[in-house]
């Protein structure tokens, strides 16, 4: 057992140890629970299948194979010619259809003389007509006509006519089912023969009608043809509209030039203004003449650097430069000689700047000049774009008319072309599909088959009967197991209390005298039995509540479910090993607590409450179960039941007794019919919810917890009460070796 309260024995991963799927042990519990309704649902379907079989007709299928050829014999050039086309899939479900088409059907009720056949006219009324006659009194129907004979037979025909493909080839089997077998072969050949006299008529009446239609279709279009070419040319005329060898008028060709000359000569203006902004930037770095600086000059431009004249004087300036460095140091700074070349190397600085100012001004001359060319070339191209303005609107109309005329002598054409073939190259009256392999009289009937009729039946009726089984389970709304219980409500399933045996009481009769037999029998169980341990669970889970719970509400959804006998029973239990226990009847409306234990005459909670009486008067130590016991009187019933259990007297008792006693459990009434256990849920530490094995529903159960939230918070776990042990192993899975480890208690078929 751990801190949280899952008990090892009654969780749901032991109750339901193969959750994730079904175990064969649960498969076969669950047989064992429907078997008869299973194996009652299969026989009757067994019975239907056999009452099939003796009264259905024999029936014989005949089958003709027929092929859809893939080569066509034609007539060319005096020649005969054998062509071969591609058969796809839609073409050939196209042909099977067209066998099965009401057509075709006709043609053979014709040839054969079906209209005249019992079989298909003349067996008289079916059982369904009968029986439609019988249930809305439908008045004889008058004498068929011959057309609605023959559109009877042709369905008749239809529906026992079966054409399927063979695989992915170009076979036809043409499959017809009849009473008797020579005819089922007849019909099926002709069937084959009809089809294929379809076909060539078919083709013949195609031919005649293209033929037709293709000739004067011909003779509307060369007048269009001829009739749209000349539009053509005359709105050209009008327009003065001139079309190139590239089909692009002469005012387009030159905005093309254009547009590409004026992209040129922008590149060039922007190549030129930034080579000017360049030198003029490395002429904002030239000195004050005012201020002695003898470096030389080094301006980064590509003109300059490649300029002879600034190579030279560059060239004097450095060889200078080294001279009076020289003279410098062996006559002094102050010598003539070197003051002359100082300022011979100012003179050269002052020409390698100037000549850098005479370069910026010829960047400056071609910035003009590009920029010039760029707006002439500009303006000639917006005079030109004004120009072919005009024409712009009439090129469009001439490409709707030459696109009209191309389009008429484009069909013109290919129906000639056409025409040209079908008088030129006539088909032979031939046919893509020829017969195969004729149908025979089959020699033995081919419906309906007994062994799969059978097996059918039987898979049927174990399959409804299977169906049937779970879903009579899932519509069962009561718990059965302990997973079920813990699943609905969240919590752990702490004790099972199986189903005792049911005794005549000596004492009385009803329900109090049913609770008594029932506590003592369980008060009275074995040390080492299911019931003892079940107890135990229920004192260390109360034990390892993490708040220390010793106030301890039983409650249960509806009356009858053995709230009362569990709580006195645990009374019992947790007294007999020497805890301090108070046991409280708090059911002021039915106290049938109180009723079982013989206090029913008592004053008891009711006179601590609303009398002030003090507690030690009232309260009761049973000399046989060794716990103290606070009855409730019988002779009074209040209506305000709610308003007494939730009185602050009511809570100054519950905090009087936490203190004397080890446990304090209260028997509440039952959460749905009343408000008591919702108005006084506050007052309590913990929760034990009692549920009647087979018999609360799991709604009842979901609404009697969603009453309240605080029972839902401080419920310590819940109780299967009144369980069927054999059917709860069925249920569960559980071996019978699970239970003999307590005792060699039994479970017991009646339940108190």
């Amino acid at each position: 057992m751990n801190v949280s309260g899952q008990f090892p024995r009654y969780t749901a991963s032991i109750a339901a140890p193969h959750a994730g799927g079904l175990s064969l042990l649960q498969v076969r519990d669950f047989v064992t629970r429907q078997w008869r309704l299973v194996a009652l649902v299969t026989a009757l379907a067994i019975i239907v299948g056999i009452a099939y079989l003796a009264l259905t007709p024999r029936k014989y299928t005949a089958q003709a194979d027929m092929i859809i050829d893939t080569k066509r014999v034609s007539f060319s050039q005096s020649e005969l010619a054998t062509e071969n086309r591609i058969v796809e899939d839609a073409s050939v479900e196209s042909e099977i259809e067209t066998t099965k088409s009401e057509k075709v059907a006709g043609v053979v009720a014709k040839r054969l003389q079906l209209v005249s056949d019992p079989e298909f006219v003349g067996s008289g009324e079916s059982l369904k007509q009968r029986i439609f006659s019988l249930i809305w009194s439908i008045a004889p129907a008058a004498e068929p006509s011959s057309e609605e004979i023959l559109r009877g037979v042709t369905s008749q025909l239809r529906a026992n006519l079966r054409v399927t493909r063979l695989g992915r080839s170009y076979i036809e089997q043409i499959a017809y089912t009849s009473l008797d077998p020579n005819k089922s072969a007849r019909i099926a050949n002709a069937f084959a023969d009809a089809y294929i006299e379809d076909q060539l008529e078919a083709k013949f009446e195609a031919t005649r009608r293209a033929s037709i239609w293709l000739e004067q279709r011909i003779g509307e279009l060369r007048k269009q043809a001829s009739d749209a070419f000349k539009e053509v040319q005359d709105f050209k005329s009008q327009h003065g509209i001139i079309i190139g060898v590239d089909g692009k008028l002469a005012s387009d060709v030159e905005l093309d030039q254009l547009g590409m000359a004026l992209a040129k000569a922008r590149a060039e203006t922007s190549q030129a203004k930034a080579k000017l902004d360049r030198i003029v930037h490395v002429l904002a770095l030239r000195p004050d003449p005012s201020k002695e600086s003898l470096n030389i000059p080094d301006p980064i431009v590509t003109d300059a650097l490649s300029n002879p004249v600034i190579t030279k004087l560059r060239q004097q300036f450095l060889d200078d430069q080294n001279k009076e460095s020289e003279w410098r140091a062996r006559y002094g700074v102050d010598h003539q000689a070197a003051r002359n070349l100082r300022a011979e190397m100012a003179a050269l600085q002052r020409a390698i700047w100037d000549e850098i100012s005479r370069i910026a001004e010829s960047y400056k001359s071609e910035v003009q000049i590009a920029k010039a060319q760029e707006d002439s070339i500009e303006r000639r191209m917006n005079e030109v774009f004004q120009q072919s303005g005009s024409l712009r609107q009439s090129q469009v109309r001439l490409r709707e008319l030459e696109t009209a005329s191309n389009t008429y002598r484009n069909i013109y054409e290919t129906f000639l072309s056409r025409f040209t073939q079908s008088v030129q190259q006539q088909s032979f009256p031939s046919t893509e599909a020829r017969v195969v392999t004729y149908a025979s009289a089959p020699a033995g009937p081919s419906s309906p088959k007994k062994s799969f009729t059978l097996a059918l039946a039987t898979l049927c009726g174990l399959s409804l009967g299977v169906a049937l089984a779970i879903a009579r389970e899932r519509m069962s709304r009561q718990i059965h197991t302990r997973a079920q219980l813990e699943e609905l409500l969240g919590t752990s399933c702490l004790a099972v209390f199986p189903a005792l045996a049911k005794k005549r009481s000596p004492g009385g009769k009803g329900a109090s005298a049913a609770n008594a037999v029932a506590f003592k029998q369980i008060a009275g169980a074995a040390p080492f039995s299911a019931t003892a341990e079940a107890l135990r669970y229920l004192k260390v889970a109360i034990d390892l509540h993490p708040k220390g719970g010793k106030i301890v509400g039983m409650v249960s959804a509806l009356p009858g479910e053995g709230k009362t006998t569990v709580a006195a029973s645990l009374a019992d239990f947790l007294a007999r090993s020497g805890n301090r226990t108070l046991l409280i009847d708090a059911d002021l409306r039915n106290p049938s607590l109180s009723k079982m234990l013989g206090y029913a005459d008592a004053p008891g909670l009711l006179d601590v409450v609303a009398n002030q009486t003090p507690f030690d008067d009232l309260v009761i130590t049973d000399s046989k179960h060794k716990f103290d016991f606070l009855p409730s009187a019988t002779r009074i019933k209040p209506s305000n039941s709610s308003d007494i259990l939730s009185s602050p007297a009511m809570k100054q008792l519950l905090k009087s007794v936490k203190s004397n006693y080890d446990y304090v459990l209260i028997d509440l009434p039952p959460i749905l019919p009343v408000v008591d256990v919702k108005a006084t849920a506050h007052l309590f530490e913990a929760f034990l919810l009692v549920v009647e094995w087979g018999a609360t529903s799991t709604d009842e159960v979901v609404k009697a917890v969603g009453t309240s939230s605080i029972v839902t918070e401080r419920l310590l776990g819940a109780v299967l009460n009144k369980a069927d042990e054999a059917v709860m192993r069925r249920f569960e899975g559980y071996s019978d070796r699970s239970y003999g480890y307590y005792s060699d208690e039994k479970p017991h078929s009646e339940t108190v």
